[in-house]
């Protein structure tokens, strides 16, 4: 199974995955345009809202530096309008066995998520390490992974859920985290106003936080 970090030349050891969510599809590309710009080509777009697989489309189409994904996964139709949409990964806030059927037969990588350690070792039981930890302020935080660091060793975190860029670098200090889902570089003055300075330049200070 291809991992889901590292997922494109370039893409290894970024910090920051942005969790998007595109009320009006028109602002996909510019929008993803300025978060590559910022070093941050790995972008989640949240099937939240009815722009959401157009906004994928749009960006697997015309921003090529971008590895656009689907986030908030939640059936198994919703990883086959993903993945026709151009999704290149997928990220669910938890999982059954039919999701992660659906997952995993779709042939792109996918992070499925997780808040306590038994469904930590149940994926692992089921040959996944790579995990989404949400929510993750809300389930335990840097405190919650670092005790899980030393018995599921093989586990590999991106959290998301209620991260800062004041809380974001003791997360990616952790041994068994990758990355984590943020929002802070999308804030919605910005993207309001279509201010994808702003947005660049947000993105250019989560890119330097590893």
């Amino acid at each position: 199974m291809t991992s889901m970090f590292g997922l494109a030349p370039g893409t290894r050891g970024v910090p920051v995955v942005p969790v998007v969510v595109i009320e009006d599809a028109a602002d996909a590309v510019p929008l993803a345009r300025a978060l590559v710009a910022g070093g941050l080509p790995l972008i989640e777009v949240t099937l939240r809202t009815p722009a959401a697989l157009d906004a994928v489309r749009a960006i697997a189409a015309e921003v090529p530096e971008a590895v656009v994904g689907a986030g908030t996964v939640v059936s198994a139709a919703g990883v086959a309008d993903a993945v026709g949409a151009g999704a290149r990964f997928l990220v669910s806030p938890g999982w059954t066995e039919r999701l992660l059927g659906a997952m995993r037969d779709s042939g792109v990588p996918f992070l499925p998520g997780v808040s306590t350690a038994s469904e930590v070792v149940a994926l692992i039981e089921r040959g996944v390490e790579d995990m989404k930890f949400f929510p993750a302020e809300a389930a335990g935080g840097v405190p919650y992974l670092r005790s899980l660091a030393g018995p599921l060793p093989r586990a590999r975190f991106c959290p998301t859920g209620g991260i800062s860029p004041g809380s974001a670098p003791a997360y990616l200090s952790l041994p068994n985290v990758d990355c984590v889902g943020g929002t802070w570089m999308l804030p919605p003055a910005a993207l309001a106003a279509r201010d994808w300075g702003r947005v660049e330049a947000l993105a250019r200070g989560a890119a330097a936080l590893r």
